[in-house]
């Protein structure tokens, strides 16, 4: 797989078209930042790393994703902003808002994975992973 961050925005996107309560994705570090990150923003109910029930996949990063009472998904959009074709580097002054701050920047800094607020609050740029709304 040579973009794994867009394979774990596609499983998400493609479990609300479908309306799943759960998604499993192949865990990482990075993809455990972007789940801390959704769940803190309010985008997906919850998530938790278990092993694969086969013993030798590694962990699975469990997602519980998060309706409205009228079943409308809390996530609108995903969208991978740098890929490994084209990685897109900013500083702080220059980190995008979403919706013009409504939706959140997800950006991997030399302090960590965190949320463009956080970033441009920190005075720290870095690489813009993915946009959600």
């Amino acid at each position: 797989m040579t973009d794994p961050i867009a394979d774990f925005l596609t499983r998400i996107r493609n479990a609300i078209h479908a309306a799943h309560e759960t998604v499993e994705i192949p865990a990482s570090s990075l993809k455990s930042e972007l789940a801390r990150i959704l769940a803190e923003q309010g985008y997906i109910e919850s998530w938790s790393l278990s092993s694969a029930p086969d013993g030798n996949a590694g962990q699975l990063i469990a997602i519980r994703l998060k309706y409205t009472d009228d079943r409308r998904s809390a996530i609108s959009g995903l969208r991978r902003v740098s890929r490994p074709g084209r990685r897109t580097y900013v500083d702080a002054k220059h980190i995008p808002k979403v919706l013009g701050g409504m939706g959140t920047s997800i950006v991997s800094t030399s302090h960590g994975v965190m949320t463009g607020h956080d970033a441009r609050a920190a005075g720290v740029g870095g690489e813009v992973i993915a946009q959600v709304w």
